[in-house]
């Protein structure tokens, strides 16, 4: 089966076909674009399938970053695979920002705790916590700096730091730790590899929002905004 890959959250327009059986990626295009994805995406993935030999028609499985990130970029990746999955008679599931961020992590500083961090702008950042399996130990959070500082004290472990709001946390410790990316999203070979082995549960992808939208008509899409202390 061919497993299509998708991550418009932030920066990046990123498109991967993952081969699940063999585990192989054929193919992977990563652009740092900054904004314009609705303009770019699909050209990536007739290109990616092109690269990677195989049609549109091919593919069995989208995986599509959810979030939290881009409201706009969330918004043009998410409806996307939708819209294929729904074409291609397909199943489509939904892997965050901050989930990739972790797998990344764990590939780099093996079986240690993950802080995945997302400088989310106005003082506040998207963060969740991860074990030493990989498992999520805390619910995905939009917090202030402080409040994440002073959970981090409270966690004690030597916790690994991945994601644009990592840079800010070292700053505030009184000891560094280790940082494995200080990127807004995860690779694409995260999400691919990530949605290979999410079981397909029948619903489809939505936007992981983790504070209120500025677009009053995407308001069916919001979880509601809380700060964790």
């Amino acid at each position: 089966m061919k497993l299509l890959a998708l991550d418009t959250a932030a920066n990046l327009c990123s498109v991967a076909v993952l081969d699940v059986e063999s585990g192989t990626i054929l193919a992977a295009s990563s652009e740092d674009i900054g904004k314009g994805h609705a303009e770019r995406l699909m050209t990536a993935i007739e290109q990616v399938a092109a690269t990677a030999r195989i049609s549109i028609a091919d593919i069995g499985k989208i995986a599509v970053s959810i979030g939290p990130g881009s409201f706009t970029g969330v918004r043009v990746g998410v409806s996307t695979a939708r819209g294929f999955a729904l074409a291609l008679k397909c199943p489509a599931v939904g892997i965050s920002t901050l989930q990739a961020l972790a797998y990344d992590a764990a590939k780099q500083f093996s079986h240690r705790p993950i802080l995945s961090i997302i400088d989310a702008r106005r003082d506040e950042l998207y963060a969740q916590f991860f074990g030493e399996d990989g498992s999520a130990t805390s619910e995905p959070m939009v917090t202030t700096l402080p409040l994440i500082v002073k959970q981090l004290e409270e966690r004690g472990s030597e916790h690994v730091l991945a994601g644009s709001g990592a840079i800010l946390i070292g700053k505030e410790l009184d000891r560094p730790l280790d940082i494995a990316a200080t990127t807004a999203t995860g690779s694409i070979e995260a999400f691919a590899r990530l949605g290979a082995s999410r079981r397909d549960d029948g619903e489809a992808p939505r936007p992981l929002y983790l504070r209120g939208l500025d677009v009053k008509q995407q308001q069916g899409f919001v979880l509601k905004r809380k700060i964790v202390e």
